[in-house]
């Protein structure tokens, strides 16, 4: 998760009462009824995925994001491209990099025997990184359902709406800014750096050229990430060392000693405004979990369809 160049970081009026009006029409209970079982169902596909490979938790999460950051959370990241459209699966910060398409598959397979034609697939997605975090020992929310699912997907959208882990601090906080989210949401959503992986290509820069780096971590990784471009750049190395498959609070401890893998993870804590965040967080535990469990909901609260908007997808790869 990291930004584009410049962005207006003021919010204006119309743009918070278009998000508050639509975050309002989701809510916790929305599948009590017509598919009660919904719950149970995403966590069992999502243990046992978790189970095969411990990363998948963090890839699930993942796809919760950078669908959310693409013209709100509407399921669109799911979508393959058709005649009509060039997806968000081929945008330079999806291609080769987000996963987890099939066990998506396998959760709608699951939960259309449950409720047919009832769960969206953007629900399914917040729904997914909610389990997929408690599963890896993080905290668990109470989930706002009731989105509908895109018909389209946009390539350019995904292209520009993704920070890349290139961004410095101004980009992050004015990309979180204009999508409602505060300088706290983005430290407390980085914070899901404390599970998963990154490729070569996106630290590569970090581990070379900058000066902000434990010489022991820049080291060990350049051992599996070669500086000549091109060479390793699929290689993977885990976003926090000490407990890459565990959700806890490590990612922070790594900030305050410059062990961030990501040029845009050290930004958080590098004599900027979010510091005092950063040191809060690693330090307070607790304090991370709830506010990392309040942004998760304010996050899925982007820009969701609602009511009539958009269709409830059978197949989350295509429309209806």
């Amino acid at each position: 998760m990291a930004a584009f160049p410049s962005f207006k970081a003021a919010i204006t009026l119309a743009t918070l009462l278009s998000l508050t009006s639509s975050s309002a029409q989701l809510s916790t209970d929305f599948y009590s009824t017509s598919c009660p079982n919904l719950f149970n169902t995403v966590k069992s596909v999502v243990h046992s995925a978790i189970q095969k490979e411990a990363r998948m938790g963090a890839s699930l999460l993942r796809l919760h994001f950078h669908d959310c950051f693409v013209n709100g959370c509407d399921g669109s990241i799911l979508l393959d491209d058709t005649s009509s459209f060039r997806g968000e699966k081929g945008a330079v910060p999806n291609r080769n990099s987000v996963r987890g398409f099939d066990v998506v598959d396998n959760i709608k397979s699951a939960v259309e025997k449950e409720c047919p034609g009832v769960v969206s697939c953007a629900d399914i997605l917040a729904v997914t990184a909610r389990e997929s975090v408690t599963i890896l020992g993080g905290p668990s929310w109470n989930v706002k359902l009731g989105r509908r699912d895109a018909k389209t997907a946009s390539l350019s959208a995904a292209n520009n709406g993704i920070p890349p882990p290139t961004s410095n601090l101004n980009a992050l906080l004015n990309r979180f800014n204009a999508l409602g989210l505060s300088s706290k949401d983005l430290v407390a959503l980085s914070g899901s750096h404390t599970i998963g992986q990154a490729r070569c290509t996106s630290f590569r820069a970090r581990i070379y050229n900058e000066s902000n780096i434990d010489t022991s971590l820049a080291r060990t990784r350049q051992n599996n990430c070669p500086r000549a471009s091109g060479n390793g750049d699929n290689n993977l190395a885990p976003l926090d060392l000490q407990s890459p498959t565990n959700f806890d609070n490590n990612y922070f401890n790594n900030l305050v000693n410059k062990r961030g893998l990501l040029h845009s993870d050290q930004q958080l804590f590098n004599g900027g405004s979010t510091d005092s965040i950063v040191r809060t967080y690693n330090s307070n535990p607790n304090t991370f979990s709830s506010d990392f469990a309040e942004a998760m909901v304010r996050m899925g609260n982007i820009s969701p369809l609602t009511g009539s908007n958009g269709e409830i997808r059978k197949n989350c790869r295509r429309a209806n």
